[in-house]
């Protein structure tokens, strides 16, 4: 409850306490008369601090299902982020494999070249 609405619950008991004693003080009716103005006005007090215990717990209860829907989008958002990192991730370890398959085949043609090469050689040498 803010502030401004606690001020206002306090203000209203404070002035139906001190309007039910000046009534009394200064009633020119009758006891029961007087009784009954004063029950009345309690029951009015009543009703007005369920009012605003009402308006409180009603206003608690919509910043309570804000800040749930905020928590709640919070969270999808940081899970959404999460997801495309780990997709970032993904493709890059799928292309350094790639990459690395691609630069093997290059390694082992260049590799078998250079064997055939040494081979000739190898033969002419071995002929002289």
């Amino acid at each position: 409850m803010g502030n401004n609405s606690n001020n206002t619950l306090i203000g209203i008991l404070a002035g139906t306490a001190i309007g039910a004693t000046l009534g009394i003080l200064f009633a020119p009716d009758k006891g029961v008369n007087t009784r009954q103005r004063i029950s009345d006005e309690a029951i009015a007090a009543k009703d007005k601090f369920a009012e605003g215990a009402a308006s409180a717990r009603d206003t608690i209860a919509d910043r309570a299902s804000h800040l749930a829907d905020r928590a709640s989008h919070l969270k999808d958002s940081f899970v959404e982020s999460v997801q495309a990192k780990k997709m970032t991730l993904d493709e890059k370890v799928e292309y350094i494999v790639s990459d690395a398959s691609h630069k093997t085949e290059d390694v082992i043609t260049t590799l078998e070249s250079k064997l055939a090469t040494l081979k000739e050689k190898n033969k002419k040498l071995q002929k002289s």
